[in-house]
């Protein structure tokens, strides 16, 4: 015979799941693609200065939008630890902790762009150092938000990897799905890893094609959680009629 093994905090942590990992999709990419990527102007700290101190509400907006996510990234690590851990306690552990170091380096990118904005001020501090000196600075303290992601990503990879591999245990998502986010998701290490070692390898593979499928992956999951839910996995179960082998 078959039970259903699905709790009803499992339940509900995949609902939570669900909108966590909506939400946080959204923020990220009005964060970065709406409101702060039309001021970067790349290889150009002057242009890139000017466009943040006239439009800073906008840039300071982006990063809420990324502190947002961060906490986002939270309630949807916790609510995956109570969905997978009946499967397997330390995997789903080692899940977490993994996004847990992927949002730590993330948060830093927020603190790199407000010291930009603090480089780009009018206190009486920064009038030792020329303009142009002090618009490089901030430029590359925006540069370095993106280091702070690419440094991050391998956790990310590694997170979705073993989520997606106890999906596929669990059978609560579609096998296919589970084993598209085990592949994309292993890309993802793979390439964020290589990047690391030789910065020139975006040439070769476009740096967007490193995590857009696991990213997709992901976005797909929290649509089903959200929408159909958990599916139950059947467990066999001794029957009260079957004979005893031991006797």
């Amino acid at each position: 015979m078959t039970t259903d093994t699905i709790g009803n905090s499992q339940r509900l942590a995949a609902k939570v799941a669900g909108v966590a990992g909506l939400l946080a999709f959204i923020l990220v990419v009005f964060g970065n693609y709406v409101l702060l990527e039309p001021l970067i102007v790349p290889r150009n700290a002057v242009d890139t200065a000017r466009n943040i101190l006239a439009h800073q509400t906008q840039f300071r907006v982006a990063l809420i939008c990324f502190i947002t996510y961060g906490i986002g990234a939270i309630v949807l690590l916790t609510a995956l630890y109570v969905v997978l851990a009946p499967v397997n306690r330390g995997l789903a552990l080692a899940s977490a902790l993994f996004r847990l170091v992927f949002v730590i380096l993330w948060l830093i990118a927020p603190l790199n762009s407000l010291a930009a904005l603090r480089l780009l001020g009018d206190a009486s501090y920064l009038k030792v150092f020329e303009p142009e000196r002090l618009q490089a600075l901030a430029r590359v303290q925006i540069a370095g938000s993106f280091d702070d992601y690419y440094v991050g990503l391998p956790f990310f990879g590694l997170a979705a990897t073993v989520c997606a591999w106890l999906w596929w245990k669990s059978n609560y998502i579609p096998k296919g799905l589970s084993l598209f986010g085990v592949i994309s998701s292993a890309w993802c290490v793979f390439c964020a890893f290589v990047y690391l070692i030789f910065p020139n390898f975006n040439k070769i593979v476009n740096d967007y094609i490193f995590d857009s499928p696991m990213a997709l992956f992901e976005l797909v999951v929290s649509f089903w959680l959200l929408f159909k839910g958990l599916r139950p996995s059947p467990v066999v179960t001794m029957s009260h009629n079957a004979p005893d082998r031991n006797i």
